[in-house]
């Protein structure tokens, strides 16, 4: 599971006393263990598809923070959180092409876009961006 593999590279980053990893995974396993307990309250199981939410939202939270401080000139503060956002890249699936979006529509019996929406939230959660599947079902 995607969780014990963030656990193991906390551990390995300890040991190479690397701050900078070491932050970013505090900030990831927190995360997951929050999402763990709401789904708990609910009487499910936190899988993968879940972490990879929590790993898109955190690029995007660390992606405005860098440019918050690129804006204020703190270049060295910036480089940091691009490094952070490098480490969390590395879990994320490669994420599916407009192309291979285009064909998963085109394979789909319904083109509607609640149908299509759903069956990507449903079978390709954290393999796509939703907003690019939004775009290109308005180009079809």
């Amino acid at each position: 599971m995607l969780y014990d593999e963030i656990k193991k590279a906390n551990v390995e980053a300890m040991k190479a006393k690397d701050s900078v990893a070491r932050g970013i995974y505090s900030v990831l396993l927190n995360k997951i263990m929050l999402e763990n307990i709401k789904k708990r309250e609910k009487g499910e199981d936190i899988v993968d598809a879940d972490i990879f939410n929590i790993l898109q939202k955190t690029i995007k939270e660390l992606a405005e923070e860098s440019e918050n401080y690129v804006k204020v000139g703190n270049k060295q503060e910036a480089d940091k959180i691009k490094a952070q956002i490098k480490i969390v890249e590395k879990y994320l699936p490669k994420l599916l092409s407009k192309e291979e979006i285009q064909n998963i529509i085109h394979s789909l019996p319904d083109k509607s876009i609640p149908f299509v929406m759903k069956h990507f939230k449903a079978n390709y959660n954290g393999q796509c961006d939703m907003r690019q599947v939004q775009e290109v079902l308005k180009l079809l």
